[in-house]
């Protein structure tokens, strides 16, 4: 504020000396009978005058630079922030937001929007204040030359002001309405990217570029009509400040004849306002962009302020090292979203270091259990407990330390493998990551790539098959040396051998860990602790192997069919 002060004080200064030199010449020329020795000095003052305000030029332009360096900078500094705080909030949400907002409506608020805000923070309040400022100046000075032709001045003004006012309304609907189109926009093509091999493979091209195109083509009527708003608004600007100067003129020149006012204060006038001339043409643009900036924070702040539903507790009560006991009491689920009940007054107790097997059909509850041991949901009744403690009593980072999981949906970062394999232990020695991946049986087909763990597997794993990128995250769940291990369906599509092979590295590694595997084949060759059989989110059948094939029901069943297909 202060640069701004005092680039705006030498701004004003050269009318004031303007006109001096104007009168002073126009006094000596109208006194008549000038001197060779008056025509000098007169010559030498208007000289030395010009050399004054190109050094007033100066200066004003050195503390523009500072003005411009301070606000301008401050608010880069405020969008580094501002991004930062919305990515950081951003992970905090739970799993649940994340399924009812689209990622590319997402990435614009942390991108357009707060662009938008930094317009704000930076240029718009730069030349709302040197607009106040230079005003204020300029008032002060034109109202101690002539009360009246200041007024006359700015009697246009109160008219900008009203126009001002209704057309930021318009403006503001405009630009809200603009950005939530950005983001319909945004997401449609994300989607598009993502998906571009199901596109291709079912001949979709010219589909997906009509939907894209109609979308693209409402946003682009929106930015039509805005940009015709402000078409009409700056030009508007430019024809109230043509009055005032027509004003200055014609008011001015009255007072001059009359002997009240000289004509370097007409001069001094004109000046005052060729300096309000850009500020005021620029409230157009200010407003404008004010409308905007509050739109978008009006968008940002509607996740800024959207609270978790799972919610991490400040301290663990001193639980941080986990044996592996698991227990679910009495525990009721629905899925808020979708209106699913998954879990229906479900128990279970595992003890440390046993090996589970979670069997049933599509939408029977499996994958709930891992969602609610990571606590990506809380359970609406009953709780979920690991060694013997309320899992909501520990922090959700400390929890899911305990827990290493390998999902079925698959997701890989465009890095490299061994980056992909290290992702949960960023302490992992090479060696540590060449054993997580034999264990896995990944490591020959890595050492069959020409360039090793260092090879890039593109964008969510493009590069590798269905079973290589399984095996990955596999590999990145057995690196995390966790005391619990959920694998949920992780080895879905690999061939039988290859499942094989995995099985038998892994059941001496795994002995001390407690393992939930949630499947729907039945793995013969580990000897399961318990076996468990869901049906409609209860448990239907419970037992080791030969208790199940005993009892003819649905494990046994399954079996049967099984061992029929894999004879086929």
């Amino acid at each position: 504020m202060l640069f701004v002060a005092i680039s705006n004080l030498f701004a004003a200064m050269p009318a004031s000396i303007i006109r001096k030199v104007i009168d002073d010449v126009q006094q000596a020329v109208n006194s008549g009978g000038l001197s060779m020795q008056d025509k000098g000095s007169l010559i030498k003052m208007v000289m030395w005058t010009g050399v004054l305000l190109i050094g007033i030029a100066l200066l004003r332009g050195i503390f523009m630079f500072f003005m411009r360096q301070t606000i301008i900078v401050m608010s880069r500094l405020i969008e580094y922030e501002q991004k930062n705080e919305i990515y950081a909030h951003y992970q905090t949400l739970d799993t649940q937001f994340f399924k009812k907002h689209f990622t590319g409506d997402l990435m614009n608020r942390i991108s357009e929007d707060v662009s938008r805000v930094r317009m704000y923070t930076g240029p718009s309040i730069m030349y709302a204040t040197n607009l106040s400022v230079l005003t204020a100046i300029c008032l002060w000075n034109m109202v101690h030359v002539n009360v009246w032709l200041t007024l006359s001045v700015f009697l246009p003004l109160p008219l900008l002001a009203i126009a001002i006012y209704f057309v930021n309304r318009i403006i503001y609907r405009k630009s809200e309405n603009i950005q939530a189109q950005l983001s319909t926009l945004t997401s449609t093509a994300q989607e598009t990217y993502s998906g571009i091999r199901v596109i291709k493979s079912f001949v979709q091209e010219k589909t997906m570029m009509r939907f894209f195109g109609s979308t693209s083509d409402a946003y682009k009527q929106s930015t039509i009509n805005l940009s015709l708003t402000e078409a009409i608004y700056f030009p508007s600007m430019t024809f109230f400040i043509g009055l005032s100067m027509l004003s200055t003129v014609l008011v001015g020149g009255y007072f001059a004849i009359k002997g009240e006012i000289s004509a370097g204060n007409i001069a001094e006038f004109v000046i005052y306002i060729n300096l309000l001339m850009f500020p005021i043409s620029s409230i157009g643009w200010v407003a404008s962009m004010v409308q905007r900036a509050s739109a978008s924070q009006k968008r940002i702040n509607e996740f800024l302020h959207t609270n978790p539903s799972i919610i991490s507790p400040h301290t663990d009560n001193g639980h941080s090292n986990l044996k592996g006991n698991i227990d679910f009491d009495h525990v009721d689920f629905t899925y808020p979203h979708t209106g699913i009940h998954a879990l229906k007054d479900f128990s279970l107790h595992i003890k440390a270091g046993d090996k589970i097997a979670i069997i049933g059909k599509t939408g029977s509850g499996k994958s709930t259990l891992a969602h609610l041991l990571l606590r990506m949901y809380d359970a609406q009744s009953g709780s979920v407990l690991l060694d013997k403690y309320n899992i909501q009593h520990f922090s959700l980072a400390t929890a899911r330390k305990q827990i290493a999981y390998a999902p079925q949906d698959t997701y890989l970062f465009s890095d490299t493998i061994l980056n992909n394999i290290k992702f949960g232990k960023d302490d992992a020695t090479l060696e540590d990551v060449i054993e997580a991946s034999r264990l896995a049986d990944l490591d020959k087909d890595v050492q069959g790539l020409q360039q090793g763990y260092q090879t890039i597997v593109g964008e969510r794993g493009v590069m590798l098959s269905g079973g290589q990128k399984q095996r990955l995250v596999l590999a990145r769940a057995l690196l995390k040396n966790a005391p619990i291990l959920i694998l949920d369906e992780c080895l879905s599509a690999v061939d039988t051998q290859t499942e094989q092979t995995i099985l038998h590295n892994l059941q001496p590694q795994l002995k001390d860990k407690t393992v939930i595997v949630i499947t729907h084949r039945i793995f013969t060759n580990w000897n399961f602790d318990q076996i468990l059989v869901l049906d409609n989110g209860k448990i239907v059948e419970q037992g080791v192997h030969a208790q199940l094939m005993k009892q003819k029901g649905k494990y046994a069943r399954l079996y049967d069919h099984q061992t029929i297909a894999n004879q086929a």
